[in-house]
């Protein structure tokens, strides 16, 4: 992400919140550009000039962990998300991770089903490192509905 590019992925970010309203999921406000500020990397999709999407990650536990993939809705079910997780996936690999980590809403179709068919399993506690452990302890406020963390290999 270029810093041009902060203004409209944060709409992008907020826009994406949408959905989850529509679901009867009320997040707690949060300043997308806060994630912006830690994040490891920060990809975005444009399409002619304007930001449609992005995805922010953070090392967590020796791999890469996903913190967030949002598409503007207005951009929604057109392969923007998919391409955006797979790069976010073959960085992964080549910088040597041995997996891509996630939290997200279980149930939610465009969460969990969505990555599980996207390669993403989930994640049993026993298997989590300290870094997971405390981001699902920071994540008690937006658990308003059965969230699950997952991984998928790199290799």
């Amino acid at each position: 992400m270029r810093a041009d590019d902060e203004a409209r992925a944060v709409e992008v970010s907020l826009a994406a919140e949408v959905l989850f309203e529509r679901a009867g999921v009320l997040l707690p406000p949060d300043d997308p550009r806060e994630l912006f500020a830690h994040a490891d990397r920060l990809l975005v999709a444009v399409d002619a000039g304007v930001v449609t999407g992005l995805a922010a990650t953070v090392p967590l536990d020796g791999g890469v962990h996903l913190e967030q993939l949002s598409v503007h809705p207005d951009h929604g079910r057109s392969g923007i998300g998919s391409a955006l997780l797979e790069e976010v996936c073959a960085e992964a690999a080549v910088g040597g991770s041995p997996r891509v980590t996630l939290t997200t809403f279980r149930d939610l179709p465009w969460n969990g089903p969505w990555y599980t068919a996207r390669g993403f399993s989930v994640l049993p506690e026993e298997q989590w490192g300290e870094g997971m452990r405390a981001l699902w302890a920071d994540e008690e406020p937006i658990r308003v509905r059965p969230r699950v963390a997952m991984a998928r290999p790199t290799g």
